[in-house]
């Protein structure tokens, strides 16, 4: 079985060991390939995203790895970086003049009302108490008004490019499934949420699946349900454990492509040896 993870934050944002240590694992487990994903700078500090002033040693740090390890397997510069608006994004010229490997881009923040700084935006990411305050106090306690921003953010990312990869497309429903007005099967979703798919398809961007919450809460992003809404589009998809500890480089996976593989799926869209490839789900 080949074996490979693209999505994992280290010591450079808010992983929780040096990047050395999740490549050590991946090689013990037989990985073929490995790529870091750090979160990338914002325009404000956070406590998970990487500061500016790192990302010189963040990229000589993933080139060393890239060298040290040649023989044993296949290392990938990569980053998360966040979508906020039309003024910072993957496509931005600081992003595009980063010697990377690929990139992925997510929304785990969005902004409200200019300019670009913290007080000013709802994480979709965090505590859902810090969500919920979130929701009152910018879209006055209303899931589906944060909902619809959400899926516009989301489908002008897809426009504006700039990446290789979406991260947890529907990453809404981590917090939003726990209001009591959220449902995930009603029009108001699905509609949108669809049409972000056919957008994603039209662009020919790879999805990740993301399998880190599948062992604790059988959750994958997206959700397992629209696997069959990916394949009938034939969206390319990659499976990603978004690892914050080496012992979960694996976590989930195999569960995740079972049920891909029910879904009609017969591939994974990696990089090999420094290309996109589809490579077999075997297991």
């Amino acid at each position: 079985m080949s074996l490979s993870n693209f999505h994992s934050h280290c010591t450079f944002c808010d992983g929780k060991s040096h990047p050395e240590k999740f490549l050590q694992f991946a090689i013990a487990n037989k990985f073929r390939a490995y790529g870091f994903s750090s979160h990338s700078p914002l325009p404000f500090e956070t406590f998970w995203n990487m500061s500016k002033i790192d990302m010189p040693d963040y990229l000589t740090e993933i080139i060393r790895l890239k060298n040290t390890y040649a023989n044993e397997i296949e290392v990938y510069l990569g980053l998360e970086i966040d979508y906020l608006d039309n003024t910072y994004h993957a496509a931005i010229p600081y992003f595009q003049s980063l010697s990377l490997d690929y990139s992925i881009s997510s929304i785990h923040f969005l902004p409200v009302v200019p300019p670009l700084i913290e007080k000013e935006w709802i994480c979709i990411d965090g505590s859902y108490r810090e969500f919920q305050e979130g929701l009152n106090n910018h879209f006055d306690g209303n899931i589906r008004l944060l909902t619809e921003q959400f899926f516009e953010s989301s489908m002008q990312m897809v426009e504006t490019g700039g990446f290789d990869v979406v991260g947890h497309i529907d990453k809404i429903y981590l917090n939003g499934s726990k209001h009591p007005d959220f449902d995930i099967q009603a029009d108001w979703y699905q509609k949108p949420f669809l049409k972000l798919l056919d957008h994603v398809a039209e662009k020919g961007f790879v999805v990740e699946i993301n399998c880190k919450s599948m062992t604790r809460h059988h959750l994958t992003f997206p959700h397992t349900n629209s696997f069959k809404a990916l394949k009938k589009r034939q969206i390319p998809i990659m499976v990603n454990s978004d690892c914050h500890e080496p012992h979960l480089v694996n976590d989930g996976r195999m569960e995740t492509l079972v049920l891909l593989k029910e879904a009609g799926y017969a591939v994974t869209r990696e990089l090999v040896k420094g290309t996109w490839q589809d490579i077999e789900i075997n297991y």
